[in-house]
């Protein structure tokens, strides 16, 4: 009896989380995309391969060698983030996602409308550095509905995959279509109000070896502070065909939004510290939102030619166009509170990307040794435009204690024609090859060599004023060695170089010279007791001719002569027990300009950038109870050290711990399996800062204290 009124309780309950869902989901004027996997389906395994991910324990990944290796195999640092754990969190972005990594800190995020991340103290927004599958793209937030985990390669890429920031970069890994039948519907409650609701459905298309897959995702929440919203919508579908040696995929998505454009809270130079008013209050006015929308589209062919060789091509597509309007604080008064405030806005804006690559891989045995080989060609063209740029005049009448909205009035829609259509055009052409020798049972030493050539231009104005025009090319080799003490420890070392064109708009600057970095790392792995797996490394990088931003307006930016980075770093993923998974990491870094034409800067640590991070994810699962039940709780928290808020340190965003926890309960109601969730987020209800646009003008708030219910049927 007990156990019957128990699951008409869960009954009622899953119903008052999905009907409203539901219904906004019917009665929605645009789709919009929530940021996380509404429920875990069985990970696809096809031609006996080997899975990628148990549980929390990451095993094999294609990131670090071009091919699918084992992890210990790989003489880099790489770091996976896998679909339990991002379940588990109720991950709804990347900065949740990579909270769990070590050495990686936000940076300027555009108003919240950018995925934004340092790695090893190098990179910014919009740098290239984030991609899908492997491949890159222009979407403004990459970790949604799709994402099935997402996997970090630390120090240098740019042997395998071009034009990147020495620090490492962000693959994100969509789900695939699977062969066996299965779906879910998710409902998902805030308590900042509103929520979302979700569904995924895979399953095979008659008996030839397609499958297909639809993710939706619709948003409808409020924004924590004291006015915003956000409205997401995505929709997914996929088709895989499984031949016997060809594997067949082709992916799209389309995601529309109108979100919050919030710069944050203001620090007061004079203390130090940040301004004495509520975390809710918002500086800018209700008229600033992000609206637009982005597309994405995948066509992917794999083919066995035999038992030892391969060969593959992916291309992508990716677009995200918008416009937004913005009450832009440009000065501080602190003697009154007032602000002077400029209305401005970006109208018509488009970024697209296309992204090609071909590979063939195998393995062949020359004088007694192993070669596991690569060969590969890529094509990228990424275009940038903001068609009217409009620049309004300033005011002075919000005061930040006593504030009164609406006195700023909307900008208007024609655009300044000193800064209005900004261009830029990045196209590159690249041959890539990599040899992975097998010395003996113990030893692997990899070689790896890329040839680049880019053509880089950049503008703006009406008439429009060519500011930066480039046509290079760029070697980039790489070189790393393996011991392997025994199957389950590997040492490992590695050296490897990248490049990454720097370019102007604003034609002050001219065509600077590209930003160059030389890493060297070493390390250990070890998948202990067979279901953790632990990486430890220490690193040097060095990096030439870094841009960074100022935050005076869209398109200022300054070059430190060179940057160094140095630091050890730890990650840890898998299982302590039968029961118990872990996700945890460390990291303490040194990071200081080592030349600049400003010598005050010299000595100064870049801005953003903490000395140390860390992360500690616990989940118990504690198996059947009342008959076939399942209860799952957790917890855990991150830290982040102080970091500064601008390049001359005139201010730092101070330290912080953050607190999280979960609980989950699976059931069945008429053998229909049903999840019921419990996601508490900053459990303390810490103030803490994330990070800041380059100046203290716009140093972004950590979200409060959050609960977050989410109810799932699967079927």
């Amino acid at each position: 009896m007990r156990s019957a009124r128990l699951r008409t309780l869960l009954l009622s309950t899953t119903a008052s989380l999905l009907l409203p869902s539901l219904a906004f989901a019917q009665g929605a004027a645009q789709p919009s995309a929530t940021e996380a996997a509404p429920a875990v389906l069985p990970e696809l395994q096809v031609q006996g391969a080997a899975p990628a991910v148990v549980g929390y324990q990451p095993l094999r990944t294609s990131l670090g060698a071009g091919v699918d290796t084992p992890i210990l195999d790989i003489p880099q640092s790489i770091a996976v983030v896998p679909r339990q754990a991002l379940q588990d969190q109720d991950a709804r972005s990347l900065d949740e996602a990579l909270g769990n990594v070590s050495g990686i800190t936000q940076t300027n995020t555009l108003g919240a409308t950018q995925d934004a991340f340092l790695r090893r103290g190098f990179g910014d927004n919009r740098d290239g550095s984030i991609m899908v599958d492997g491949l890159r793209t222009v979407w403004p937030r990459s970790l949604n509905a799709t994402t099935d985990r997402v996997e970090v390669l630390k120090g240098p890429a740019s042997a395998l995959y071009g034009i990147l920031d020495p620090g490492g970069m962000v693959n994100v890994i969509i789900k695939r279509p699977e062969l066996t039948f299965g779906g879910s519907l998710t409902g998902r409650w805030s308590s900042f109000g509103g929520g979302s609701t979700g569904f995924d459905v895979t399953g095979p298309l008659g008996a030839n070896g397609f499958a297909f897959r639809i993710i939706g995702d619709w948003q409808d929440q409020d924004y924590w502070r004291n006015f915003g919203y956000y409205h997401r919508n995505l929709i997914a579908p996929s088709l895989t065909w499984y031949g016997e040696n060809t594997t067949i995929e082709a992916s799209y998505a389309h995601e529309q939004y109108a979100v919050p454009f919030d710069r944050g809270t203001i620090f007061d130079l004079t203390t130090g510290k940040p301004v004495n008013v509520s975390r809710e209050r918002r500086f800018d006015e209700r008229y600033n939102i992000q609206r637009g929308y982005s597309d994405y589209a995948s066509l992917r062919l794999t083919h066995r030619l035999n038992a030892d060789w391969t060969v593959s091509a992916a291309y992508a597509y990716s677009l995200n166009n918008y416009a937004d309007q913005q009450a832009r604080v440009t000065d501080y008064y602190p003697l009154t509170g007032n602000l002077k405030r400029r209305a401005d806005a970006t109208e018509d804006s488009t970024m697209f990307s296309h992204a090609l690559r071909t590979d063939i891989a195998g393995s062949v045995t020359a004088f007694g040794l192993r070669h596991d080989l690569l060969f590969g060609t890529s094509y990228d063209y990424t275009s940038t435009r903001r068609a009217d740029m409009v620049r309004g005049t300033d005011n002075t009448s919000f005061n930040i204690y006593d504030p009164v909205y609406g006195v700023l009035a909307p900008p208007g829609r024609n655009g300044t024609p000193s800064e209005s259509d900004q261009f830029e055009r990045l196209e590159t052409y690249a041959f890539y090859m990599q040899d992975a020798i097998h010395l003996s049972d113990r030893w692997i030493f990899i070689a790896g060599l890329r040839y680049t050539t880019f053509d880089d231009i950049a503008g703006k104005g009406r008439p429009r004023n060519l500011n930066t025009d480039v046509n290079a090319d760029r070697w980039t080799p790489r070189l790393g060695l393996v011991y392997k003490l025994s199957p389950d420890v590997s040492l490992f070392a590695s050296y490897s170089q990248s490049f990454k064109p720097n370019s102007s708009i604003a034609s002050v600057y001219g065509s600077p010279p590209p930003e160059t970095g030389v890493s060297w790392e070493a390390g250990i792995k070890a998948d202990l007791a067979r279901g953790l797996t632990l990486t430890a490394s220490a690193f040097n990088i060095t990096k030439q001719n870094v841009a960074y931003s100022t935050g005076s307006s869209t398109n200022d930016i300054l070059f430190a002569g060179k940057v160094r980075s140095r630091g050890v770093e730890l990650d840890l993923a898998g299982q302590l027990t039968e029961r118990l998974s872990l996700i945890g990491s460390l990291a303490l870094m040194d990071v200081e300009v080592l030349k600049d034409d400003n010598a005050a800067l010299v000595g100064n640590r870049p801005q953003n950038v903490a000395n140390t991070t860390g992360s500690l994810f616990l989940a118990y699962d504690a198996g059947e109870i009342l008959g076939d039940d399942r209860f799952r709780f957790g917890g855990g928290g991150r830290y982040m050290g102080k970091r500064p808020g601008d390049a001359a340190n005139d201010f730092y965003m101070p330290a912080y711990t953050v607190f999280d926890a979960f609980a989950s309960y699976d059931t069945q109601i008429d053998k229909t399996p049903i999840r019921l969730q419990l996601n508490v987020k900053n459990i303390f209800d810490r103030t803490y800062y994330t990070s800041s646009v380059g100046t203290n003008l716009g140093v972004m708030v950590g979200e409060p204290f959050q609960a977050i219910v989410s109810a799932t049927v699967r079927f």
